[in-house]
């Protein structure tokens, strides 16, 4: 097997450009502590083969395409059993690397981008760092401050535990099959922030409510969580979602949390015949 097929339900854009190969590869910094580095979607290996050149590097890949797992198994023997011929979004990887940390690496899929980066933060712990080239307009939106009109969920969860880095643009003619849109190269570097001051799921939540409606003020983005009126006094809930860093959705989880304990504090004691009637 000389080459492996570009498939396009599968969001395959082969990069065809050895230089800029180097250049992703080159962005990995491996933060102390890490050695292994994981890429995802290798296809038919122009990054795997720049890692595997570094002894400092313990390599592997994952890839759901059989095609390229083939083509791989026949051109990077070295890889060996260091092959993960699955689905990258449905793995557990505190199973597949029990107790070590992780940099991911890859030339990701524009259309799972996004659920990409959704498992990094499941994996926060462990994922140190990532090195990935996605569609220009998702780097930059990942990279915004706020204020922007193309801050989102992503940004606001992804800030509040990495340090990310808009590295440099790729056009699309270094692709096989080249892309309608521009790429770019982001870097993603675990901060120094272990746990967030405040419930993380309902940090989540929140930050995902508030930005379901964008356009509405929180008082009124908010209003799922029942937040009564004089809860929603102060001057950040006349802001929007975009308005707002890592730290003010802190607070505002704190302060959607005390409602709810206050709330539930509130509810009557029920006996077990309350409750099987």
């Amino acid at each position: 097997m000389n080459s492996v097929r570009p498939k396009k339900h599968l969001g395959q854009h082969f990069l065809a450009d050895p230089n800029i190969a180097r250049r992703i590869v080159g962005a990995l910094q491996l933060p102390v502590g890490v050695r292994h580095v994981l890429e995802i979607g290798p296809g038919m290996g122009v990054l795997t083969q720049h890692l595997l050149e570094n002894p400092a590097y313990e390599t592997s890949v994952v890839e759901i395409d059989a095609e390229s797992v083939a083509y791989l198994q026949a051109h990077y023997p070295a890889l060996a059993e260091r092959i993960y011929a699955t689905d990258f979004l449905k793995q557990d990887l505190g199973a597949m690397f029990p107790g070590q940390p992780l940099a991911l690496i890859g030339n990701f899929p524009y259309n799972i981008s996004s659920q990409i980066f959704f498992q990094v933060l499941a994996h926060r712990q462990q994922v140190r760092e990532v090195v990935g080239m996605i569609q220009k307009e998702v780097a930059q939106r990942l990279a915004e401050p706020p204020g922007s009109k193309t801050y989102g969920i992503l940004s606001v969860l992804l800030q509040a535990y990495y340090r990310i880095e808009y590295l440099f643009t790729v056009p699309p003619h270094v692709f096989v099959p080249p892309p309608k849109v521009e790429s770019a190269v982001v870097r993603l570097t675990r901060n120094a922030t272990g746990r967030l001051d405040c419930d993380e799921k309902l940090f989540f939540r929140v930050v995902k409510q508030a930005f379901q409606t964008r356009r509405k003020t929180l008082r009124n983005a908010l209003k799922p969580f029942g937040l009564p009126a004089e809860a929603t006094t102060d001057a950040i809930f006349d802001q929007r979602a975009e308005q707002l860093g890592v730290a003010e959705f802190v607070g505002l989880t704190q302060r959607v949390a005390q409602h709810q304990a206050a709330a539930s504090a509130d509810l009557p004691d029920r006996t077990v015949d309350d409750i099987v009637e």
